[in-house]
């Protein structure tokens, strides 16, 4: 499960959105959101109402880890997840304290020879935890800390945080161009979001079982949510006088029995 705050700008207004969304086969998935009434980052208290929102559908054991970057820190939040049985996976700064001392002081003591360091047992916001420090290809610090992961693995793992915002992407620039609407009504922009959400996991729901070419890096050349929504345009055209078969078997993918077995799903 990861969440992130998104802001836009429309003309003076900032739409912005805090979204948290499931791991489903390498793609995140929107599950709720929350309109902020503001620019910027979101609070403790709204963060920790929309998981207490989740709870009411999922059990706390359902949740491996929460995936979240910089911006949602603080021992309020981390101390409210402890709270309610939600580990969490967390990008920190670099003043972040660990040990009682800041990540850039323990970033210092990488030698050159050394990719990363790891810290097992460390207080973090007053929590144990494991983290692993190092720096990216282009020399910015990172650290990050969980107690969910063992510290070798942590980095693999944080790395799922990407999907969310393949999915920004995918409902605004990539894709359903979200920003172009010129909404700012809350009203308005909320129920856009639904109708958007719903289209957006049709297009998974369809792209997610199409072959396409892998790049040198052994992604899709194509997105899972491209193939969908190709697919999904091509046979909306094709029914117009014609049965229409095709359109329906794409719909028929809503259906629970289209799910072969139980899944595992990462939230």
């Amino acid at each position: 499960m990861r969440t992130l705050a998104r802001n836009w700008t429309l003309g003076k207004t900032d739409v912005n959105a805090l979204v948290l969304a499931v791991h489903w086969r390498g793609v995140a998935v929107p599950l709720l959101f929350e309109l902020l009434p503001h620019s910027g980052n979101s609070g403790t208290r709204t963060r920790l109402t929309l998981l207490d929102e989740a709870l009411t559908l999922l059990d706390c054991c359902d949740v491996a880890t929460i995936y979240a970057d910089r911006e949602f820190i603080g021992q309020a939040w981390i101390q409210g997840l402890a709270e309610r049985g939600l580990p969490i996976t967390v990008r920190l700064r670099v003043d972040a304290s660990i040990d009682d001392l800041p990540a850039g002081e323990w970033l210092e003591g990488l030698q050159p020879d050394e990719k990363a360091m790891l810290i097992d047992n460390a207080v973090v916001y007053g929590l144990p935890m494991n983290v692993v420090l190092t720096r990216t290809d282009q020399g910015e610090p990172l650290t990050v800390a969980s107690n969910a992961t063992k510290g070798q693995h942590i980095l693999k793992g944080y790395r799922k945080r990407w999907e969310i915002e393949c999915l920004f992407r995918a409902l605004k620039t990539k894709g359903f161009r979200l920003e172009n609407t010129h909404m700012t009504l809350p009203a308005h922009v909320t129920r856009l979001l639904c109708l958007l959400t719903l289209a957006y996991v049709w297009s998974v729901l369809v792209g997610i079982a199409q072959e396409t070419a892998l790049k040198t890096h052994g992604r899709r050349a194509w997105s899972v949510v491209t193939l969908g929504l190709q697919s999904l345009v091509r046979a909306s055209f094709r029914q117009v006088g014609a049965s229409g078969d095709e359109l329906l078997d794409l719909i028929q993918l809503w259906m629970p029995h289209q799910t072969i077995g139980a899944e595992t799903v990462g939230y």
